[in-house]
């Protein structure tokens, strides 16, 4: 699937540019020498292509173009990664709405969701072009989903951007309002349900990589355990489980390094991962969205490994909290991090990246969600409804009986007593094994410390929260840093979005 994406978005921007002609009467009645969109999406390949043309935007979010601009917004947030001495200010959440990092993950993100309408608005109306059984419902099924996923992480990371579900066709409508409380994240799961339910469980071999319906429904049960952790509502919890027991065909590898190995992608753990490709050139200091197939669709991990292709830019670390966190003998540890150095081993450490032909691209995808993440967000929806506690540290136990497997003999971590009964300490054994678990994972610890510090009643002050950054400054957070600033260049350009309080 990953040469098909670079060509497929050429294709696309090729297809959906508007032809301006002369004003010349005599030439009014030409037929424009490029495909244009009234007259592109005449075969079911043709909507293919479009679709994948959704899928390439994800390219902006990973690929290096300037030491991979938008990492601090996935990494730097939590209590698991800080920098090595150069205090950024999304530790400090000193950030302000004029920050160009904000800036572009939002401008990225509302453009994915605009081609996603787009694409949504041609499969509504497409009328006999399809001919393979199902297609359609593949290919809707994968802009819901790509959709769905944006609309979650707007709403974790910006809480009140707009929901604009509907493709802007002219100036009436281009003034969409700010969302309140949980809209997007509603959004969200209506999107991911229709998905799973439009979605194959598998694809062929060659289109690994697609969304299925597995992917959907972990997402949907993450994002219904988000909305149940903030709104405390066990009707999600109990949707979130059914969610997650519908994910069929999937397993924990047994290797935990194979979830970031070039050499295992697309394993039976991953339920979505970014397929990090490379055109000819593997162009990294290029987006995609200059017209051309030969920019780069390969992932950078350079902060990591402290690559050349940094330039200066601060590396990303282990925290000293992260570090101490880890249970004696769990190999999970040496797995993470270099303990003499603290820098992340996964995607980089052990042979298992693999770089790009530029240098400074890689090839090793970006993992989006494990089913680790799903039986660890199981365990908790179970702890939180009532459900048995048994069964909830069982789903734990796998999770640590995977990570103890990866080297002969060990006995650590141990498996969790199967026989507890307090609610509270099974919740914290949840809690403990995810910070391990995803250190250094994209948008995952500070999705759930910002979540949990919104229930009120899990034991986590953000506003008292040892961050354990490198510097010796002290972060001073405030309520009002769950929410990071909408843009600058929205608000003036938008009377309906309102700022997020405090900025």
């Amino acid at each position: 699937m990953k040469n098909k994406i670079a060509l497929y978005l050429f294709l696309l921007l090729s297809a959906t540019t508007v032809l301006v002609l002369s004003c010349n009467k005599k030439k009014l009645d030409l037929s424009p020498y490029t495909p244009t969109e009234d007259n592109y999406f005449a075969s079911e390949q043709d909507f293919v292509k479009g679709v994948n043309g959704v899928y390439a935007k994800l390219s902006d979010f990973y690929a290096y173009n300037i030491n991979n601009y938008l990492s601090p917004v996935r990494l730097l947030m939590g209590d698991d990664i800080t920098t090595d001495g150069n205090f950024s200010a999304y530790e400090s959440f000193t950030f302000t709405p004029t920050d160009g990092v904000l800036t572009n993950y939002y401008t990225y993100s509302y453009q994915l969701i605009n081609r996603a309408n787009t694409i949504l608005e041609k499969l509504n109306t497409e009328k006999g072009v399809y001919i393979t059984p199902h297609l359609k419902d593949y290919n809707k099924g994968e802009v819901l989903f790509l959709r769905g996923m944006t609309f979650f992480n707007l709403w974790n990371l910006f809480g009140t951007s707009p929901v604009i579900t509907q493709r802007i066709l002219d100036l009436d409508h281009v003034n969409s309002p700010s969302s309140a409380g949980t809209a997007l994240l509603d959004t969200a799961i209506s999107d991911l349900k229709q998905a799973a339910a439009l979605l194959p469980q598998s694809w062929s071999a060659t289109d690994l990589g697609r969304a299925t319906s597995n992917s959907a429904n972990g997402y949907l049960g993450k994002a219904l355990v988000f909305r149940a952790t903030v709104a405390k509502n066990q009707q999600d919890y109990a949707d979130a489980i059914a969610a997650f027991n519908k994910i069929q065909g999937v397993s924990l590898v047994n290797k935990f390094t194979d979830n970031f190995s070039y050499a295992a992608e697309n394993n039976s753990e991953s339920l979505f991962e970014y397929q990090a490709g490379v055109s000819a050139t593997d162009n990294v200091w290029l987006t995609n969205d200059f017209n051309g197939p030969d920019k780069t669709f390969s992932a950078y991990w350079g902060f990591y490994n402290n690559h050349w292709s940094l330039y200066g830019a601060p590396v990303y670390i282990a925290t000293n909290k992260l570090k101490k966190e880890f249970e004696t003998g769990d190999p999970r540890l040496t797995l993470t991090m270099d303990t003499a150095t603290r820098y992340i081993q996964k995607y980089v450490g052990n042979g298992l990246d693999q770089v790009t032909n530029s240098g400074a691209g890689s090839y090793n995808n970006p993992r989006i969600l494990r089913y680790a993440d799903v039986l660890l967000l199981k365990a908790e929806a179970i702890l939180q409804s009532g459900g048995a506690i048994a069964d909830a540290v069982a789903l734990i136990n796998q999770v640590r009986q995977r990570a103890r497997n990866q080297q002969p003999g060990a006995v650590a971590p141990a498996d969790r007593d199967i026989q507890q009964t307090d609610r509270s300490m099974a919740l914290s054994w949840l809690m403990h094994e995810r910070f391990v678990e995803f250190a250094g994972e994209e948008l995952i610890r500070w999705f759930d410390i910002r979540r949990w510090y919104l229930n009120g009643s899990m034991g986590v002050d953000l506003t008292s929260f040892d961050f354990s950054t490198s510097s010796t400054q002290k972060v001073n957070f405030q309520k009002q840093y769950v929410l990071l600033p909408i843009p600058s260049g929205e608000i003036n350009s938008n009377p309906n979005v309102k700022q997020n309080s405090g900025y």
